[in-house]
Formats: C-alpha cells, structure tokens, sequence
C-alpha cells in the first residue's frame, strides 16, 4: 500500500481535557502525526482539531475508526480532494548586509512580510500552503536561520461542502 500524506479534520466538545484525550489515543495506537492545530470553530461548544499526517490506507482508516470511539469527539472526516490548506510561519534570519538584498527579494516574492527588523536579525511572516513554507526555509537556510516556528497545517474542504451539518 501507497505512503501518503493526509489531512482529518475532527470536530470535538470544547472543553478542558478533550486534547489530551485525544492526543493520547495517538499514543496509545503508536501513531505518529506532522502536524495538529486546534482552534475553537463558527460554534463555541465544538473546537476543531487539524491533524497532518502520512500514512497507508490501513493507517487512515485506524485512526478514523479510533477517534470515533472517543466520546468527545463529534465528527471525523478525511479531507479528500485537495482540500485547501495554509500554513503560517514565523521565521528568525541572520541579518547580515551582504544578503540583506537577497532577503528581501524572497520575501517579496514570497508575499511574506517583516515583522521586526534589528541589525542582527529579521523576523519574517509567511503564510501558504505547506510546500510553500518548506520552499522558503529551505531559500532561507543559506543566510543563517536563527529560530522557526510553524502552526501547522488548518485545512477547509473546497467549495460549499461543510464539515459540520445538523
């Protein structure tokens, strides 16, 4: 069976302790995760859970079947057809003048944004999907990354389609 990567988007009660439940359900079935995010949605009672990960067909379909079992969780749904997916990051470079032009090239055509600027560093903004960041740290490597952080990938299905429907 194929490796891919896919996005489950889970809706759960939102309240204290539903994370860990869920988080130690990975755990406990050994599964491994890229990314998660977790935020509260359009109604305050569910918070929604983004989880990246790769795997096999066998691989998804445990961990759906898995979450499901919780009694915190609401809905589970496996984001099919290239959901649309962003990624935002908060990247530390090395502030040197001899690359200063360079930096800031790629952050123009990375519509990405300064947002702090000493005269050792810049602290840059870039918001995309997934490749796109790794297409900017990796841009980035050369003039001395100092310190990243990602969010994680958040994903919506395309079009009209809803994850959560009375």
């Amino acid at each position: 069976m194929e490796n891919n990567k896919f996005v489950i988007a889970v809706y759960v009660e939102n309240k204290s302790g539903v994370l860990t439940r869920v988080t130690s359900m990975f755990t406990r079935r050994n599964f491994n995760i890229d990314t998660l995010t977790v935020g509260e949605t359009e109604r305050s009672e569910y918070s929604r859970i983004t989880i990246s990960m790769s795997g096999d067909d066998y691989v998804k379909a445990q961990l759906v079947n898995q979450l499901k079992k919780l009694f915190v969780v609401k809905k589970v749904e496996v984001l099919e057809d290239e959901p649309i997916k962003r990624e935002l990051m908060l990247i530390k470079v090395s502030n040197q003048s001899e690359y200063r032009n360079d930096i800031m090239t790629a952050v123009d055509v990375f519509r990405a944004s300064v947002i702090d600027y000493s005269t050792e560093s810049m602290c840059i903004e870039v918001t995309g999907n997934p490749s796109k960041i790794d297409a900017f740290v990796k841009l980035m490597q050369p003039f001395g990354i100092l310190e990243m952080c990602r969010t994680g990938v958040v994903a919506l299905e395309r079009g009209a389609n809803t994850l959560f429907n009375d």
